[in-house]
Formats: C-alpha cells, structure tokens, sequence
C-alpha cells in the first residue's frame, strides 16, 4: 500500500463535487504527518502525467480530484475532474 492510497481510497468514497480538507484530517486519514513542503502550491500541482513520481499526486488523480492549496490555511480545496464520459 502506498502511503497515500488511504486519502485516495477516501476521495474515491466521496459524493460532492467539490470540497476542502484541512491538512490535520488529511494526516488522520492517511496516518502520517504531511511533508512541510505541503505547505507549497507547487506540492499540490495537478498534472497529467501518469508517469510522475509524485505520489500525492497519483492519489487524488486516481480518485478523479484535481487540489488546489488555500495558501496559508493549511486546506486543500478538492474538485472532482469532469468524467470521460461527459467530454467526449
């Protein structure tokens, strides 16, 4: 298990479209304190590349979330990506 799957497994669960955690529920989820570079928007960036070696990133892709950091809340605001369904 990869030490973000529990904040995917969560996202993947959830029925809004959008809403925010704070950076402590993310830790009681995920059962470990986040990184002080969580602190960074770039920490957060969403990409598209399924190749990135950056695991918090994987996790919420995975889920069908993009993040974005509330700078200086400690909260991360999560959007649920349009299906691929209703793009095409």
């Amino acid at each position: 298990m990869a030490k973000y799957d529990p904040l995917r497994d969560y996202l993947r669960k959830q029925k809004l479209d959008e809403f925010e955690l704070t950076f402590a529920e993310m830790e009681r989820k995920i059962g470990y304190m986040l990184p002080k570079s969580a602190g960074r928007p770039q920490w957060w960036a969403n990409t598209a590349d399924s190749d990135t070696t950056h695991v918090q990133r994987r996790a919420w892709g995975d889920a069908g979330f993009d993040a974005f950091l509330i700078v200086g809340a400690d909260r991360v605001r999560f959007r649920r990506l349009p299906s691929k369904e209703a793009v095409s």
